[in-house]
Formats: C-alpha cells, structure tokens, sequence
C-alpha cells in the first residue's frame, strides 16, 4: 500500500502567504501542514490562506493542525482561512463547530459529475448545525 502523500505549495506576496495543499493530510502529513504553518508565523506573515482545493483526505489530525493555527494566529492578531475544503472536510468542520475556520463559512467547491464537469454554477452551501438523521421508517 502506497503511503499517503501531501505537497505542500507556499506562494508568499508581501505580509500574506497562500499555501496550496494536495493530497491527505493525516497523521503521517498533518506535521508538514503544522511546520508550514509556523513558518508563516515566524516569518511574521499577517495572512495566511490556504488553498484545499486539491485535498482529497483530512482527518482529525489535519483539523487539529488547522484549529491550533488558526487559535495561535487569533492570538497575535494574524489572520488564517481555509479556502474550498472538499465536501467530505466540510462536514467535519460543520460538525465539529470549527466553520470560524473557513473563509466563506461553509462554501465549498462545486460537486463534480462524472465527467468531472461542475453540477452548479456557485459554490454549494452546507449547515453549521449537522442534518437530522433520516427518518429510516421508524415507527
């Protein structure tokens, strides 16, 4: 089984940074996030945007990594957002409370078709407050 693989993209102009990410990111990756992260901090960049278009995977140890940022930078008056988490993230986030963590709280990028092609023109818009579960015909 191949080992999951993060790339991790830094394109710095002036006091604001925007990191891409593509890939997972777990407890094998979420230490490369971290250490861009602070990079960022120490370098006395103001805002930090990062891209997650291209993340496919994030568990509990990418959101910590992101929420642990983005209290630091809170703290020193910085600024961290998260740009076009994948569906799958936005739930987490939702679920979790951590919306505060996105740019456009809960828009992510459009769903994709088979084809690849987006289903919609805009961003999709998800809940901060998580679905009721389906009524499965409970009687």
């Amino acid at each position: 089984m191949p080992l999951p693989q993060l790339h991790v993209h830094r394109h710095d102009h002036a006091d604001r940074t925007l990191i891409t990410l593509a890939g997972e990111i777990d407890l094998a990756t979420a230490p490369l996030v971290r250490v861009a992260l602070a990079a960022c901090a120490h370098e006395g960049i103001r805002t930090v945007d990062v891209d997650l278009t291209a993340v496919t995977f994030c568990d509990a140890f990418g959101l910590n990594v992101f929420l642990a940022a983005f209290q630091q930078s809170a703290h020193a008056r910085r600024v961290l957002q998260l740009h076009y988490p994948p569906p799958v993230m936005v739930r987490v986030i939702a679920i979790t409370g951590s919306g505060f963590l996105l740019h456009e709280p809960h828009a992510v990028r459009p769903p994709r078709n088979e084809v690849g092609a987006a289903t919609s023109g805009g961003p999709a818009r998800v809940s901060a407050e998580p679905a009721a579960p389906p009524d499965l015909g409970r009687r």
